[in-house]
């Protein structure tokens, strides 16, 4: 049996992500598929538009075996943090054998070739960074100029460090190598729009492009064409029920938790150094909204994206803390299912038999079955979707029927 595993956010699922999945399959000889889904909150410092068991369903409609939640801590960090947890939890499950992801660039020896520079910095690398940083150059452009003069073979393929899907697709090779990881990784080249493009010209538009197109009225005829059959009729169905969900939505929450912590700062938290924790401070009576204070606490050195994931830290209290002493400790302590497709029991039987961490499908026994530090990680997973189920029940008053909001009650899903 060979399983290829997945690392995904599908904000939303579209047809891009179901020839991934295709050729993911075509290209290693998997007989299974396990994707590692962000649940609550992304990547890029935002909620997820849409809700993580719908994500899950139209993954399993399109190609995809099982579906596994990664942990929030990862699921909203860096891209460092994001592929390490990623990784690891692919890896702890025993039966991975490949991880195919997509990237701009294709080439993945060229990924790996810089991969493995990056991870082992040698001293000068290190001296020309320190260098260029000195000189007031951001982080990327010290690095590209480090990179230059400690691995000038890799010269002419540094503009591959540009682009968002090349740069997580380095970072999961880091982590495999750093992890002396047995599984093999694979590329597929992007194809379509960037990851960038805002347009619906396309087939293969962005997710980007979709999020955004869902701040009008009614998109769904849009998005016939984007997102494949199954994937659209989900979509339909749970449409102004339980998504969309945008930043500005969790303006008031954001703003109550930065005025409750103002006074000891937030230098505890992931990417807020002293001078950003004075500079929230010292703008905070300014808030308006979620995306202009995002805007306002921006500068050249600080993007967007890093504030935004800072600022969600602040509201579920992730704290730096907590990432040392996870990853200290093993980095993953569970692998919790969303989502399965009832095929594919042998390659649920295979992961009980072979995982090293506890495989969880009923989060009433998870505390029979983690150890503190995994119930800790896992406490963090089930406040993150309460505070995003109570804000898409507070947008979509007549949207879930459920009498409570109530993490412990949500069902798997299966098909």
């Amino acid at each position: 049996m060979k399983t290829v595993g997945i690392i995904a956010e599908y904000n939303p699922f579209h047809n891009g992500h179901a020839y991934h999945i295709q050729k993911a399959k075509e290209l290693t000889g998997a007989d299974y598929c396990v994707i590692v889904m962000s649940g609550d909150f992304v990547q890029r410092g935002a909620p997820a538009s849409f809700p993580k068991h719908l994500r899950a369903a139209t993954a399993l409609a399109n190609g995809a075996d099982l579906v596994l939640e990664l942990p929030v801590c990862y699921s909203l960090g860096s891209a460092e943090y994001f592929a390490r947890g990623a990784v690891a939890l692919l890896d702890k499950l025993g039966v991975v054998d490949s991880l195919c992801f997509g990237s701009e660039c294709g080439d993945i020896e060229v990924l790996r070739q810089l991969a493995e520079e990056l991870l082992h910095e040698s001293d000068t690398f290190k001296n020309a960074l320190g260098r260029e940083m000195r000189l007031g150059h951001t982080y990327p452009q010290a690095r590209n100029a480090a990179l230059a003069a400690s691995a000038p073979n890799l010269t002419a393929h540094i503009n591959v460090l540009a682009t968002p899907n090349n740069i997580l697709g380095i970072e999961y090779c880091k982590a495999l190598l750093a992890g002396n990881s047995a599984i093999v990784p694979y590329t597929i080249k992007r194809a379509g729009a960037s990851y960038h493009d805002n347009s619906l010209k396309t087939n293969y538009c962005s997710a980007r492009a979709i999020r955004e197109s869902l701040q009008h009225a009614n998109v769904l005829d849009l998005l016939i064409e984007q997102v494949p059959a199954s994937a659209h009729e989900l979509a339909r169905d749970n449409y102004l029920k339980t998504y969309p969900i945008f930043e500005d939505d969790f303006s008031m929450l954001v703003q109550y938790a930065l005025l409750s912590k103002a006074v000891s700062g937030f230098t505890d938290y992931p990417d807020i150094d002293k001078e950003l924790s004075d500079r929230i401070i010292r703008l905070l009576p300014q808030y308006r909204s979620y995306r202009s204070f995002c805007d306002l606490l921006k500068t050249k050195n600080r993007t967007y994206t890093r504030i935004s994931r800072s600022l969600f830290h602040v509201l579920l209290d992730i704290r730096q803390e907590d990432f040392l002493h996870y990853i200290q400790l093993g980095q993953i302590f569970y692998a919790r299912m969303l989502g399965f497709r009832e095929s594919a029991s042998p390659l649920l039987t295979a992961i009980k038999q072979n995982a090293s961490v506890p495989f969880l499908s009923k989060l009433a026994d998870a505390e029979k079955q983690l150890a503190p530090t995994g119930l800790s990680m896992l406490e963090k997973d089930i406040y993150a979707s309460h505070i995003y189920q109570s804000v898409a029940r507070y947008k979509f008053p007549g949207g879930d029927p459920s009498p409570e909001i109530n993490e412990y009650k949500k069902t798997i899903v299966k098909m």
